[in-house]
């Protein structure tokens, strides 16, 4: 008989912490939660002050069974779910599956699956955090009022699988709003003069700056004209050169959201799956001969925080490996954001030592990268600044003012192990070096010919996944926890599709969006979400009680549901054709979407049922048959392969893009790969390959 019987979600995280606990301590894994809302059903009690109807999830009935028997063996059981409020609502619903007293010491926590951490969390157990367990319950209860009351009424008006969700509503709102703002742009023309200069025989690049030492836009090809036409000879002054040194201050460690937007730029991680593999980070990766080891600290935090031992680790290990000058002495004040709960650290590495190279043998290929990101980002964070000599000069002839610029990094910094990413493709990462010659003042430099360009302004760009994080999180909308479901959802309803990995609103989501906003305007009203979340963040610290948060929600909804119920008129959305014709029937093919996206159906359905995939062509003739063209399919893993149109009859099937030229070395067809610089090409045949263009 074991003495103690621990409880957590995972068999990953079970593993991992039994290591640490030793023979007394029997780990056991709930996986997730065992008891939830009913699905069938709304499952709360709105004449009974709210309360939710918890039953035992379908398929948890074996799960519930074995825990109930180790427990009644062992002496104590401990609830160690994650330290968030999904976490403590686990811990208590098993408290109540179990007949275990919530108010007695059977909850641990712990920000880390490291033996100190582990250690120290089974020393000082503690009561059940009810003010926790009713943040998360009525973050519940407000979703099911808004969902199994909307829903239906868009499955009735709409059409069915359809749902409305406080958060999900307001992403998308966000979503079609910018593309609004798109379709309104109207462009405006701008010109810029671009130049080379020469000073004793080293060239430079400036830009056109003002007349007279005033800025002045460009905003026709006349005012580029005026600009020249004062320009005499190519003999320019140099002035007002300023030299000086700029210090760039190091990252902070990662969040949550920082987290999943960095993983989106630098390693084309969806929200969702950098979630998912930061949860595998946490619970434990097994090491060999060291056994399951956590190797970083709970990925779910709106919190930069550090612990003091996890500081003195890094600059122990940042002091050996880089010198004494690479330590950052004077660590940057992070100001905490004002939605932040800061209940948890920043995500770091649960131990600086273990670096990327050391254990990249025992972690899959994502693994590997995300955990290098992390552990990067985090060494960085405790580095020294890095200092950029800059130097900047204007040159002047006759009034007309060209101005120049550039960097040079003197000292790296923290930039020697990570350099941030950034959305905009344009904005430089401080990596590149620019400096200019040793100007001086009362120089001469000689212009070669100017080079005048014609613009036109953009519009704000369509949102990323990165980019809407980012959004929701500086609005105040979700969590941490919320984000990538959040995206999950919307895009699973499709009320958006991606193009170019940008989120572009479908005619379904103006729908939904128009009907939400028409008779539930506070759903989708940003400053009554991100004050919900507020009144949640202050339940879980025991300032609000959570039955009358939802009362004073309750007793307006109410009524514009009920007038939606009367007044919301149905919506009919055509399918799109296709413009081919059924080979079955001779009907128009309409374009539809399924689990795994766009396909092609027949308009007459249910008499025809032909669907067929939509192909991507590539105008390339199949290597393998001949007869067939190459084009591009996905698999049910959503990954781009290419294969022969006349498949079954040619099997031919390529994960690279296939090109229209043959390998000069030994007569194969060529692939195109994607490269960090670019596109190569190369045979799969032979060892053939061509530098990236």
């Amino acid at each position: 008989m074991n003495d103690y019987l621990v409880i957590v979600e995972s068999p990953a995280k079970a593993k991992t912490i039994k290591r640490y606990l030793g023979p007394k301590y029997e780990v056991k894994a709930s996986m997730g939660h065992v008891r939830d809302l009913p699905k069938s059903q709304m499952g709360i009690d709105i004449n009974n002050h709210f309360q939710p109807r918890y039953i035992t999830i379908r398929g948890k009935g074996p799960v519930l069974k074995d825990l109930k028997s180790a427990a009644k063996k062992a002496k104590k059981v401990y609830l160690a779910a994650d330290p968030d409020r999904e976490g403590e609502a686990i811990a208590w619903h098993l408290a109540h599956s179990l007949d275990i007293d919530d108010h007695s010491l059977c909850r641990v926590v712990f920000n880390e699956i490291t033996k100190p951490a582990i250690k120290a969390a089974f020393k000082t157990p503690r009561k059940i955090n009810m003010d926790l367990v009713d943040a998360q319950q009525a973050r519940r209860v407000l979703d099911r009022l808004v969902g199994y009351n909307i829903s239906p009424l868009l499955w009735k008006k709409v059409k069915k699988g359809l749902s409305a969700g406080r958060v999900q509503s307001v992403a998308l709102r966000m979503i079609i709003e910018r593309e609004r703002e798109i379709k309104a742009f109207v462009p405006e023309e701008y010109w810029t003069i671009s130049s080379k200069f020469r000073v004793n025989d080293e060239s430079f690049d400036a830009l056109f700056y003002g007349v007279g030492g005033k800025k002045q836009t460009l905003k026709t090809a006349d005012d580029v004209k005026a600009v020249l036409e004062k320009i005499q000879s190519n003999q320019f002054n140099i002035q007002n050169v300023r030299k000086k040194e700029r210090l760039k201050n190091p990252v902070i460690p990662f969040t949550t959201s920082s987290l999943q937007q960095e993983a989106a730029r630098k390693l084309n991680f969806r929200a969702r799956k950098t979630m998912m593999v930061a949860q595998q980070l946490y619970e434990g990766i097994t090491l060999g001969k060291q056994g399951s080891t956590g190797l970083i600290t709970y990925m779910r935090t709106d919190s930069t925080r550090i612990s003091e031992v996890a500081k003195t680790e890094a600059k122990s290990f940042i002091v050996e490996n880089y010198g004494e000058r690479y330590y950052n002495d004077k660590p940057q004040k992070t100001k905490k954001s004002e939605n932040a709960q800061d209940a948890h650290e920043g995500v770091r590495p649960t131990s600086v030592f273990r670096q990327p190279k050391d254990v990249k043998d025992y972690l899959n290929r994502d693994q590997f990268k995300l955990y290098k990101l992390i552990w990067e980002r985090f060494v960085a964070s405790q580095m020294a600044p890095a200092i950029l000599d800059t130097i900047r000069a204007d040159l002047e002839q006759n009034g007309v003012i060209f101005r120049a610029a550039g960097s040079k990094v003197k000292f790296q910094g923290f930039m020697k192990v990570y350099i941030e990413g950034s959305d905009d493709q344009k904005k430089s990462d401080g990596s590149k070096e620019s400096m200019l010659p040793d100007l001086k003042d009362g120089m001469t430099a000689f212009q070669e010919q100017p080079d005048p360009k014609q613009h036109f302004t953009q519009p704000p760009p369509r949102y990323t996944e990165a980019t809407l994080v980012k959004a929701m999180e500086e609005i105040g909308i979700g969590r941490p926890s919320t984000y990538a479901p959040t995206i999950d959802t919307i895009q699973r309803r499709n009320y958006v599709s991606m193009d170019a990995k940008r989120f572009v609103p479908t005619e379904l989501g103006e729908v939904v969006l128009n009907l939400i906003v028409e008779f539930f305007p506070e759903i989708i009203n940003i400053d009554f979400t991100a004050q919900m979340e507020t009144d949640l963040d202050e339940i879980e610290e025991g300032k609000r009680n959570w039955i009358a948060l939802i009362d004073s929600f309750y007793s307006d909804f109410a009524k514009r549901l009920s007038k939606a119920e009367k007044e919301m008129q149905s919506v009919s959305i055509k399918d799109e054709l296709a413009g081919i014709k059924c080979e079955k029937c001779g009907h128009e093919m309409v374009y539809k979407m399924g689990r795994f996206g766009k396909f092609l159906a027949c308009s007459n359905f249910p008499e025809c049922r032909n669907t067929k995939p939509i192909l991507k062509k590539t105008g390339v003739p199949c290597p393998k048959c001949g007869k067939g063209e190459v084009v591009e399919r996905r698999s049910k893993k959503h990954r781009i392969f290419y294969g022969c149109d006349r498949y079954p009859e040619c099997d031919f099937v390529s994960w690279d893009k296939p090109i229209q030229r043959i390998c000069p070395k030994c007569s194969s067809y060529l692939v195109e790969k994607k490269s960090k610089n670019g596109k190569v090409v190369e045979c799969p045949k032979c060892d053939y390959k061509e530098e990236p263009q």
